[in-house]
C-alpha cells in the first residue's frame, strides 16, 4: 500500500478513532480506517492520504473481507466499541448487553485474530486496545458496559502473556470522560441527556487520547507501554468528579 508502516484503526469514522487516524498519519504511518460509516472514513482518508475500508466488527464476514484488504499491518488500534443504556441490573436490557459484548469484546477478538498473522509477519507489530476506566472499576447502573470493558481488557492483557517472546507489543489505553458521540449512542440519540455527562467539567478531547496512542506507537521497539490511564484533571474515578456550578 505504501512505503510507510501500515496502521489499522477500527471505529475510525469519528471521535477517538478519527483523531487517532490523523495523529498516526502525522507520525508517519499509512492508515487504514475501518468503520461501518465508510463514507466518513473516506473523507478522513482523503485528508491524510490513507485508505477507508468498510468494517462492521459484529459481522464475521465483514471482518474477514477487511483483513483480506490489509495484507500488511504493523499497528492495530482496537478502538471500535460503545455503550448502550444506563440502568440497574434489575432493569437490564439483554439486547443492549449483547450488543455491548458483541461490539467491545467479540469485535476486538475478531479483528485481532484476523490481523495477528500480519502483525507477527511485520517483525515489529503493535496492538493498542482502547478500553476505559470502566475496565478498572464498576459504577452504579453500568454493569453491562463495565462488564464488557473488563472482558475486553482481559482479552488484551491475556495476549500480553501469550505473545511474550513474539515481535508484537501490546498497549492498553484507558480513557475517562472524553466528549465524543459515546454518550449520544448510550442514550439512544438523546443529545440533552448526553450533554449532561460533561456538564461542569472540561472533558478530554479525542485528540488528547489520540496523542497518547501515537506516543505509545512511536516508542522504540523494545519499549512496551503496558497501560495508560488518562482522565480529565477534575475526574478521580468513574463515580467521582469535581463539577463547576
Amino acid at each position: 500500500m505504501s512505503d510507510r508502516p501500515t496502521a489499522v484503526v477500527t471505529g475510525a469514522s469519528s471521535g477517538i478513532g478519527a483523531a487517532t487516524a490523523r495523529a498516526l498519519a502525522k507520525a508517519g504511518f499509512y492508515v487504514v480506517l475501518g468503520a461501518r460509516r465508510v463514507d466518513r472514513c473516506a473523507e478522513i482518508a482523503a485528508e491524510i492520504d490513507g485508505t477507508a475500508v468498510r468494517l462492521d466488527v459484529t459481522d464475521p464476514e465483514s471482518v474477514a473481507a477487511f483483513a483480506a484488504a490489509v495484507p500488511d499491518c504493523r499497528l492495530l488500534v482496537n478502538n471500535a466499541g460503545g455503550a448502550k443504556g444506563l440502568e440497574p441490573v434489575l432493569q437490564a436490557d439483554e439486547e443492549a448487553w449483547r450488543w455491548m459484548f458483541e461490539t467491545n469484546v467479540i469485535g476486538t477478538l475478531r479483528v485481532t485474530k484476523a490481523l495477528l498473522p500480519a502483525l507477527l509477519a511485520s517483525g515489529d507489530g503493535h496492538i493498542v486496545t482502547v478500553t476505559s476506566i470502566a475496565a478498572l472499576e464498576t459504577y452504579d447502573n453500568g454493569a453491562g458496559y463495565t462488564g464488557a470493558k473488563h472482558a475486553q481488557a482481559m482479552l488484551h492483557r491475556t495476549l500480553r502473556g501469550e505473545l511474550l517472546g513474539q515481535p508484537v507489543r501490546l498497549t492498553e489505553v484507558l480513557p475517562g470522560l472524553v466528549e465524543t458521540e459515546f454518550s449520544v449512542v448510550r442514550f439512544d440519540g438523546d443529545e440533552e441527556r448526553a450533554a449532561g455527562v460533561y456538564r461542569g467539567i472540561t472533558p478530554l478531547t479525542p485528540a488528547d487520547v489520540a496523542d497518547v496512542i501515537a506516543f505509545a506507537a512511536t516508542r522504540p521497539s523494545n519499549v512496551n507501554i503496558d497501560q495508560i490511564v488518562i482522565k480529565p484533571r477534575n475526574q478521580a474515578s468513574a463515580m467521582r468528579a469535581h463539577r463547576e456550578p
